[in-house]
């Protein structure tokens, strides 16, 4: 044997975030998130600020550590959020918005730590009001709507998605290390 092939033979293999979590686990999660996010509302008043297929895709994101499979992990979450959204925003507004947070925390994640809590935190926040902005400036720019963006409102959401992101995460880490899901 060569030397490349003895540290190929050496080096430890690194296991498939897709063996762990298994594509049907998370397509079931998914579902449950965009449909949650919809019909939550309806049964525990107050609750349209949480955006848990926002968080899940930032989830894929900062595990999967490629941008293109979070790309379209993304895009799929949002889309599926587009075809159960109302009738007077046509669809491809949060497919869209979505592609751009699973590229950006992908990209992310393979510069920073994102196993420690504080960071997810962060990240959290930060992606959400970068999805909530982002939203805002599609649908005046694209669909010439004038929609009020309130930034105190957005910080507090934002701050509020952080927090459930925390759980749901660890959650999610357990579910992945057990390879339950």
């Amino acid at each position: 044997m060569n030397e490349t092939s003895d540290q190929i033979l050496q080096r430890p293999l690194r296991e498939s975030w897709f063996s762990r979590f298994q594509v049907a686990a998370l397509a079931a999660l998914t579902i449950v998130a965009v449909i949650g996010k919809f019909y939550l509302p309806r049964l525990i008043p107050n609750t349209e600020w949480l955006e848990l297929p926002l968080l899940l895709t930032v989830y894929f994101g900062l595990m999967r550590h490629g941008p293109i499979a979070s790309l379209l992990f993304g895009a799929f979450v949002g889309l599926a959020e587009d075809s159960l959204s109302p009738a007077n925003l046509p669809i491809g507004m949060y497919g869209i918005t979505k592609t751009l947070v699973g590229y950006f925390s992908a990209s992310v994640s393979m510069r920073f730590n994102v196993e420690n809590s504080f960071v997810r935190l962060v990240l959290s926040f930060f992606f959400f009001f970068f999805h909530a902005f982002f939203y805002w400036v599609m649908r005046r720019a694209l669909l010439g709507q004038i929609v009020p963006f309130d930034p105190q409102e957005t910080f507090v959401h934002g701050a509020l998605n952080a927090v459930v992101a925390l759980p749901l995460f660890a959650v999610l880490d357990r579910m992945r290390l057990s390879g339950s899901v």
